[in-house]
């Protein structure tokens, strides 16, 4: 009964008007924040569903180059067979001085080399990278089920605000957001080392043929560089990647309006904004003076309510 008590205490139907004001901003901040919410978990679903496909079909290929080159990184059988039966022959044709007296072994000369040793490890580097990116877009699909999940609890409904916005401070606090966004650079990284590993392959085999990759891995080296370029200098830029992502917020992170509760926990402190998206400068409007966001996060205006 006390608890029930408690909750209509908090609750729109309390007489005072500073309990009227107290659930109606509550009341908004939750309709905002499930907007905000909705599309997030949507996109980064979404992302990372990309990652797992994208990285199982690559896995496939980079795993079939591999098997292929597999056999320059030890000595061939057939070489000795070869050797073997050349010895034969000489010895059938009377050619004793040329045959020699012990069996070959080719084997026993046979080195790795230089070429074959970098092309291998570059290729295993773009097979674990993918395997690595997919492992993470599990992950993050664990992490984005949690936030779901575990976001609001129960209690009232100021408690609940106050729980979520711990939660999406954690999500800043923690550069979800860059963390997540890794995954598909670990992605392209991979298909990089995969061009570079296939275009060297070719490189020592017909020339020709590895000028065709050599050239295709450059484009998209230089294309994709140009594109990472004119979103850092231009936020308006429709070509955003996700290393662009990851740059812009490392870069604008000191800009960050976050919560500061002095070392209290939220439930201690009073929320008094709403959010807003970056892409104009809009502001937010509460019971003190109008502020402006230009971050890339929705954030809090945080001051007494």
């Amino acid at each position: 009964m006390k608890q029930v008590l408690d909750v209509l205490q908090d609750s729109t139907i309390a007489s005072k008007s500073g309990k009227d004001k107290r659930s109606r901003f509550w009341g908004v901040y939750k309709r905002v924040a499930e907007e905000h919410d909705s599309e997030f978990l949507e996109r980064y679903a979404t992302d990372m569903d990309i990652v797992l496909i994208f990285s199982g079909l690559f896995s496939a290929v980079s795993t079939s180059f591999i098997v292929a080159m597999e056999p320059n990184l030890n000595p061939d059988p057939s070489d000795t067979t070869n050797a073997l039966l050349k010895q034969l022959v000489l010895i059938g044709l009377g050619n004793l001085a040329e045959a020699g007296s012990t069996p070959v072994d080719p084997t026993s000369t046979w080195t790795l080399t230089a070429p074959t040793l970098w092309i291998q490890t570059i290729a295993y580097a773009s097979l674990s990278m993918s395997l690595l990116a997919a492992f993470g877009a599990v992950l993050g699909k664990q992490w984005l089920g949690y936030y779901k999940s575990n976001r609001y609890g129960r209690g009232s409904q100021e408690e609940r605000g106050k729980r979520r916005q711990e939660k999406f401070d954690g999500l800043i606090t923690w550069y979800f957001d860059a963390i997540v966004q890794s995954f598909p650079v670990l992605l392209q990284i991979s298909l990089l080392l995969f061009g570079i590993a296939l275009g060297g392959n070719l490189w020592y085999e017909q020339a020709s043929i590895a000028w065709v990759i050599i050239g295709t891995t450059v484009f998209g080296f230089l294309f994709y560089s140009l594109t990472v370029m004119a979103c850092l200098i231009s936020p308006a830029c429709p070509f955003q990647t996700p290393i662009s992502t990851i740059l812009r917020v490392l870069c604008v992170d000191s800009k960050i309006i976050s919560p500061n509760s002095g070392g209290r926990s939220p439930s201690e402190s009073t929320l008094q904004g709403f959010y807003t998206w970056c892409s104009n400068d809009f502001p937010v409007t509460s019971s003190g003076p109008r502020h402006c966001c230009k971050v890339s996060y929705v954030f809090f205006d945080v001051r007494r309510f």
